[in-house]
């Protein structure tokens, strides 16, 4: 007998192709978003016609609540709210976030290094803010003349300056990648803890989501160290 066709399970995470006629309440998965893996998906095909997908503690997006803050871990390409300014890792000449295409100078040469000599270098664990609609919070957490570039109290100093920014512009809602972990070797569980510190030291008036971005093979276990006692 040939199998049934496969079923397709519409989600706001992602699509799903189901295969069923494996028996009463089995099924397989065909196809799932790549962020997720089977076990995080349970189909009860015993109590409804059509198969019912819930996503299993442990998946994303992962939603948390530190104070009056609401807190989601997803993939940066899947947003579950509106941002109105977004972190970056960034160093203290600008360099990581500079444009990587060659252009030609639309100034004198002379002029164009006398400007590259006279730059200072921005202030180590400091926030840069630039752009606007959503805002850039560069956050300054490396030297590229030291090695390891990074330091842990830079970035929990940038951490600090991000939640400051948030609270002075008035800034609801923000998009925040691991500092540290991108450009460096910070652990991703040792910047969970960074990041707990910051928010015991703020008091959110304005700030109201954070949406943290998930580098991709993390382990959603990492932010029980955001949910105990939070």
């Amino acid at each position: 007998m040939a199998a049934n066709p496969p079923t397709r399970l519409t989600h706001p995470l992602g699509k799903w192709d189901i295969r069923t006629g494996f028996g009463l309440g089995k099924f397989k998965v065909i196809s799932a978003p790549k962020y997720m893996s089977q076990e995080e998906l349970s189909i009860d095909r015993k109590t409804d016609k059509r198969p019912r997908l819930r996503l299993i503690q442990g998946s994303y997006p992962r939603k948390m609540s530190f104070g009056s803050v609401d807190i989601v871990a997803a993939p940066k390409d899947r947003p579950p709210f509106p941002i109105n300014a977004v972190a970056f890792e960034e160093d203290t000449l600008l360099v990581l976030s500079a444009d990587p295409k060659v252009h030609e100078p639309h100034e004198h040469l002379v002029r164009l290094m006398t400007r590259v000599i006279e730059t200072r270098p921005e202030i180590l664990g400091s926030v840069l803010v630039k752009g606007k609609s959503p805002l850039h919070l560069l956050a300054i957490v490396h030297d590229l003349n030291q090695d390891p570039s990074w330091r842990e109290e830079w970035i929990a100093s940038a951490l600090d300056g991000i939640f400051r920014e948030a609270e002075s512009r008035r800034i609801r809602s923000i998009a925040l990648p691991f500092l540290g972990t991108l450009h460096g070797s910070l652990e991703k569980q040792r910047f969970v803890v960074l990041l707990r510190g910051a928010l015991e030291q703020i008091s959110a008036n304005h700030l109201k989501r954070l949406l943290l971005i998930v580098p991709a093979g993390t382990s959603s276990k990492i932010f029980k160290i955001l949910e105990f006692e939070s």
